[in-house]
């Protein structure tokens, strides 16, 4: 009895239970079904999808961000009428009005007033997310699924830091470090960089050629980005150098009207109006135009020095249909500068006078010229793009690129001193060279399956020719000088002054250049990267180069022409897709080696010798991440890279040389973005290199066993930069960046005979305070806080400017 009694109660709670379970499941269903959904897309003004973009609910905890389909979707909203805005940290809001009855599935979209390369300029300034990038791989692939090492600087970067000259630019890069400021002499007169312990130089717009011999204007650039390593298979051996390359990224128009006027004004005497103007061209076509200019002034930190120029450059872009659409770009800068000429410690051949920068005790604020010796470097680019979409599966895209780089006026450098001697040796010459270049692209993408495996193809044709015209005169022995500023002439009774009529009467005697040599190359590549499983990829690709020099238009025989192969390999596993993954990679580049002429020991048996094309090969793993809703990303990568069919002296012939030479480069860096908390962001970075020849014939000042090969830079290098915004209160929209640079000590000179010549290590201090609205951008910048003094080099030391102050204010519309 009292069994059934407790089986009779046990069955009454459960029954309880149920029924209780049943009624809350009731009411939670009836309360469900009085909320609403709200889905929707977020597009920028050029039809692209919006990624991390904020949506919210206003007076409510409700909201999301949209996906990288800019597509989002918020549940659960009680009924009522709500504002949902959608927003981004730099770019204005955008708001709607809504009524959510019971159980409404609602349907609200936005278009941002920025196109899809604006938002990428506010979303890189401290987060580098898992974008699509279509240049650095010549096919569309996000961040983790390449295999290659990158860096992106940002247009809003720049904008933070205050820079408004290439070069500063690049302190926001690892594992990059200048070397040489830009000297506007011919063919080489860009600014030189040390990537991996190899020379670089920027020489690429939109994946395109851009060769120039002076500097580059920030005016117009949405975003500059660092491939990391030897990248000749897909962009050959004109433009790229073994540590990797530097492609600009142009700013492109967009379907409303906008822009900003900024002013800057610092140190120096600096001065500088700049302009960025968009507006759509008509109503009824999608065809839209892009105005950047700005007109520079700037004075030297040295005793003398100027640089003026003017940047102008308008970009159009023609969406026909959803099929085809057209970009055209042009550049042209006018640019006038006196350069301080470079100070080489060394004559390369005797033992150093001066070990240290202490012993050498060179006066910083020296420049060694004068305003009256300027040089100008005129370039002008142009680019034409038509990309047509063939199918669901197949683009095309064909690229244009048109461009001319000039060097008109003086060069000089200082040359090492005889051994026991404070007087060094300055040199001299006038430059009148023309490049004139000529680029020809042709590219097919298709994403397809093959048997159940995801491939996404790249076919492409490429022709390029390079026309160099060069009248300049020969160089000069002008004067003797001492690192502290003295001055003595060969012949004191006819002084070579710091003058332009000095020293045109100097160079009458030196003759003059009468050379126009062309040059061409014919390219073909492919590349597939294939999907095994969603989480593992790999990417296979080949080059086939033949390059053609016609040599000197004057003379039939000078011509020569060479064929390489190069290839590429990566592998990609993502045990998290999307946020984490592991990758390695095999790179390949080269160059081609001119023939040479080459005799006896004693001058006799004259004859010409070819030459192989030199080759880099790196090795390369590392991991990257995407963490926390785009709020942490990095890069850690390990690189072996090693160079054979080096041109080297043969010992005991200077006359005569082979290919034996060798060079190693292997080190590590670390990349880091993150946006921690609302409003703060930085960036980081440390890189190590080490890099040494691994066989030479002999003490050979450029390729001795064991030395650095020069030009490398600093062996440890590591930048930071953060900045924090209010985002409400009374500091609303103001805001604070601090951060700065440290360089290792760099062997500038690296030989048994001539000995070792270290410049110091270093670090830097930089500062900013802003204020930026939607309307307003007010910014002060101070760079060099502590007034550091420190130096650059490539076999040579260059002063750097002590503590400078800049500021900037623009409207924006």
């Amino acid at each position: 009895m009292s069994s059934l009694v407790c089986s009779n109660t046990s069955t009454f709670f459960i029954s309880k239970k149920i029924y209780f379970t049943l009624f809350f499941l009731f009411i939670a269903c009836i309360t469900f079904a009085q909320t609403g959904t709200i889905s929707g897309s977020v597009k920028t003004a050029d039809g692209n999808p919006a990624e991390a973009v904020s949506v919210a609910i206003k007076g409510t905890s409700k909201g999301t961000t949209t996906d990288i389909n800019g597509n989002y979707q918020v549940k659960n909203i009680h009924p009522g009428t709500y504002t949902i805005v959608a927003s981004l940290i730099g770019l204005q809001k955008q708001e709607q009005s809504i009524e959510v009855k019971p159980g409404d599935k609602l349907t609200v979209n936005f278009v941002l007033k920025e196109n899809s390369a604006q938002l990428n300029e506010v979303t890189i300034s401290a987060r580098n997310t898992n974008k699509l990038n279509t240049v650095l791989a010549k096919m569309p692939l996000k961040k983790l699924e390449n295999a290659q090492v990158y860096n992106v600087v940002s247009s809003e970067i720049l904008k933070q830091q205050g820079i408004t000259n290439f070069d500063d630019a690049m302190r926001n890069i690892p594992g990059i470090a200048r070397t040489w400021e830009s000297t506007g002499r011919a063919g080489d007169g860009a600014t030189y960089f040390a990537l991996r312990g190899f020379e670089a130089q920027p020489s690429l717009y939109n994946g395109l050629p851009g060769f120039t011999n002076g500097d580059l204007d920030p005016a117009d650039i949405e975003e500059i980005q660092v491939l990391k390593g030897p990248s000749g298979t897909l962009f050959g051996a004109n433009f790229v150098g073994y540590g990797g390359i530097i492609n600009v990224v142009t700013k492109k128009p967009y379907f409303t009207t906008g822009g900003e006027i900024t002013y800057n004004t610092g140190s120096f005497g600096l001065n500088r109006i700049s302009a960025d103007v968009n507006t759509p061209l008509s109503k009824t076509e999608k065809v839209a135009l892009r105005v950047n200019t700005a007109y520079s002034t700037e004075n030297s930190f040295q005793d003398a020095g100027y640089k003026k120029t003017f940047f102008f450059a308008p970009a159009l872009t023609y969406q026909a249909n959803d099929r085809l659409t057209f970009n055209f770009m042009t550049e042209i800068l006018q640019e006038d500068r006196a350069v301080a000429p470079v100070f080489f410690q060394s004559n390369r051949s005797d033992a150093l006078t001066f070990k240290t920068v202490k012993e050498l005790n060179l006066d910083n604020f020296q420049s060694f010229t004068s305003n009256d010796l300027g040089i100008k470097n005129p370039r002008y680019s142009l680019q034409g793009q038509m990309q047509y979409k063939i199918s669901g599966s197949w683009t095309s895209q064909t690229a244009i690129s048109r461009g001319s780089a000039q060097s008109k006026g003086y060069y000089g450098y200082i040359f090492g001193n005889a051994v026991g001697s404070n007087e060094f040796e300055q040199y001299i010459h006038k430059e009148n060279q023309t490049s004139n270049t000529t680029d020809i692209q042709q590219n097919f993408n298709g994403d397809f399956k093959i048997g159940g495996l995801r491939n996404r193809f790249l076919i492409g044709l490429d022709y390029f020719n390079r026309n160099v015209i060069d009248n300049g005169t020969g160089y000069a022995f002008m004067r003797y000088v001492t690192p502290q500023g003295g001055v003595s002439y060969l012949d004191p009774a006819h002084p070579v002054y710091a003058t332009q009529n000095s020293v045109d009467s100097l160079l009458a005697g030196t003759g003059a250049s009468h050379s126009n040599v062309s040059n061409s190359t014919y390219a073909a590549y492919v590349s597939d990267v294939i999907n095994v499983t969603p989480a593992l990829s790999a990417m296979l690709s080949l080059r086939a180069d033949y390059f053609v020099s016609n040599g000197e238009k004057t003379d039939a025989t000078d011509n020569f022409h060479q064929f390489a192969l190069s290839p590429k390999f990566g592998l990609v596993y993502q045990p998290v897709i999307d946020k984490v993954s592991v990758f390695a990679n095999y790179l390949n580049s080269f160059l081609n080696v001119q023939p040479g002429q080459v005799s006896d020991a004693d001058g006799s048996n004259p004859r010409i010798k070819s030459y192989k094309p030199e080759h880099a090969n790196q090795v390369e793993f590392g991991v990257k991440a995407n963490l926390f809703s785009d709020k942490l990303s990095a890069t850690a990568s390990y690189y072996d890279t090693r160079v054979s069919n080096k041109v080297t002296p043969i010992v005991g012939n200077i006359n005569d040389s082979d290919q034996r030479g060798r060079v190693r480069s292997n080190g590590f860096e670390l990349d880091l973005n993150a946006n921690p908390a609302p409003g703060l962001n930085f960036i980081a970075g440390y890189s190590h290199n080490h890099i040494r020849n691994l066989s030479s014939n002999g003490s050979d000042f450029y390729t001795e066993e064991g030395r650095a090969p020069g030009g490398q830079g600093p062996q440890d290098l590591a930048n930071l930069w953060a900045t924090y915004k209010f985002a409400k209160g009374s500091l609303k929209d103001f805001g604070f960046g601090i951060g700065g640079n440290y360089a290792g000590v760099y062997k500038s000179i690296d030989n048994s005979v001539v000995g070792v010549f270290e410049l110091p290590s270093y670090t830097l201090l930089n500062a900013s305070v802003f204020y930026n609205s939607d309307r307003y951008r007010f910014s002060f910048n101070a760079n060099n806080i502590t007034n550091q003094k420190y130096y650059i080099g490539y076999w040579s030391i260059n002063p750097q400017r002590p503590v400078n102050y800049s500021a900037s204010m623009a409207f924006k519309f």
